[in-house]
């Protein structure tokens, strides 16, 4: 029983010393990333970048994607993103713990609203810092704007690759398209690009496009947005 005892107290003692280690760490670079965002906001605010996206002509408005288009982004990217407030708690715990397997930095578990944070505020170089920041700047956006408006800054602010800067350059660089004229089965394979623009830019590699694309309807499919029946359908068509 003493045994038994003294291996409790152990690992009560472990434990304890584990949470104030990770309250220390999430401390730290929590200020570490509010002074970042801060520096960031103070160079330019969120509204004038948000203005200077706006402005740029090749801007597309929501109205003007098709739905099948917004519903795959935001599928295969955050598909709580209708309901969160700017980061998901769930999506974080699963990267943090691919992770800790991984024994590197390999998933962030960032929502829309961050990645659009990295695009328009911040480097893309993965340190923990500016993680902690665009928590902080995504939840001034959630509260500055709809999530119809951050999903459009999303999209016209992600690379697709080929020198392509938002959908609207994407759709008429690699399909001659308006965004609103994309079929659906163009729309998955636009959604998943931005993941990896060098890899699943269509014009760099066909065939990983097309199967970012499978990749894409497939997350459709797990979401209830399409059936399988359906994803079948747009896959044998687009290889006639």
């Amino acid at each position: 029983m003493k045994k038994k005892h003294r291996i409790r107290k152990i690992i009560g003692v472990m434990f304890l010393l584990l949470l104030c280690i990770a309250v220390t760490a999430v401390t730290f670079f929590g200020v570490k990333g509010y002074r970042m965002y801060k520096e960031a906001i103070a160079q330019e605010s969120i509204e004038e970048r948000v203005e200077k996206v706006r402005r740029d002509p090749d801007f597309v408005s929501y109205d003007e994607m098709p739905q099948f288009y917004i519903d795959a982004v935001i599928s295969v990217e955050d598909h709580r993103f209708m309901t969160h407030g700017g980061i998901d708690p769930i999506a974080i715990g699963r990267a943090l713990l691919n992770d800790i397997k991984a024994g590197r930095f390999k998933e962030g578990g960032s929502t829309i609203t961050q990645q659009i944070a990295k695009n328009m505020l911040f480097t893309q170089e993965k340190r923990l810092e500016r993680k902690a920041a665009e928590v902080f700047a995504a939840l001034d956006l959630e509260k500055q704007y709809s999530k119809e408006e951050i999903f459009e800054l999303y999209v016209n602010t992600a690379y697709f690759g080929s020198g392509h800067f938002g959908i609207g350059e994407a759709a008429e660089g690699y399909f001659d398209k308006e965004p609103s004229e994309l079929t659906d089965y163009e729309s998955a394979m636009l959604a998943g690009v931005p993941n990896a623009p060098s890899a699943y830019s269509p014009d760099v590699n066909a065939d990983l496009a097309a199967r970012r694309a499978e990749q894409v309807l497939g997350s459709m499919v797990d979401n209830e947005l399409i059936t399988q029946g359906e994803r079948e359908g747009m896959q044998e068509a687009a290889v006639r």
